[in-house]
């Protein structure tokens, strides 16, 4: 677990919090669609993703989800912090993209840490920043994008935090995120393949144009 660590987060923090990070972390994998965090529970610990992507989604009163940003390795998310140091409930719910591993964070140590350590505040400051960027991102994607837009930038956003040009959800799952049926998402995907962007195979879109 040490070396991933190094590996995912030597570049932000110092050799002294990595070492305490390891003692006290509790180390977790995942499987792709594993659900991580659900939404009205307590979280005690905050998550430091080593390997893998986690998709954050929000739920409206119907029942709806809302894709809110995606995680990467070195990512923490800022709903998580905000809910382990108010001790409230989850308002998100993450949802494994891929397999991968993380680490969580006792929410006494994240305290502790704040005052310790600079990297360690700078690391929860700038990823409060991330988060809200990417969460007003989504709010002007609905707002202001035409549904084959928000489609063609949520295969484009997927294929970038996945590392592979091809991307295996099928037409009923994007639908599902993105509010839509399946029957507009085939019609859609097919314009997009016409237009040189994508390309369709059985299974599986290719992203063409990033």
């Amino acid at each position: 677990m040490k070396e991933i660590l190094k590996q995912a987060y030597s570049y932000i923090f110092e050799e002294a919090l990595l070492e305490e990070i390891d003692k006290v972390a509790i180390f977790k994998e995942f499987k792709a669609d594993d659900y991580l965090i659900e939404i009205g529970d307590y979280i005690k610990t905050m998550p430091l993703l080593l390997e893998g992507a986690i998709k954050i989604l929000r739920e409206d009163d119907n029942g709806e989800e809302l894709l809110l940003y995606f995680l990467e390795r070195g990512d923490t998310c800022a709903m998580t912090l905000t809910c382990c140091m108010g001790q409230s409930k989850s308002k998100i719910r993450a949802i494994a993209e891929t397999d991968g591993s993380l680490l969580m964070i006792p929410v006494e140590k994240m305290e502790e840490w704040l005052t310790k350590y600079k990297t360690w505040r700078n690391f929860v400051f700038d990823s409060y920043n991330v988060r809200l960027k990417e969460m007003l991102e989504a709010i002007d994607t609905l707002a202001f994008m035409n549904l084959d837009e928000r489609l063609y930038k949520y295969l484009t956003d997927k294929a970038k935090v996945l590392g592979d040009t091809e991307i295996n959800n099928t037409h009923q799952q994007i639908a599902y995120e993105l509010h839509t049926s399946r029957v507009v998402i085939s019609r859609l995907l097919k314009s997009l393949e016409l237009q040189g962007k994508i390309k369709l195979h059985r299974n599986k879109i290719e992203v063409l144009e990033f």
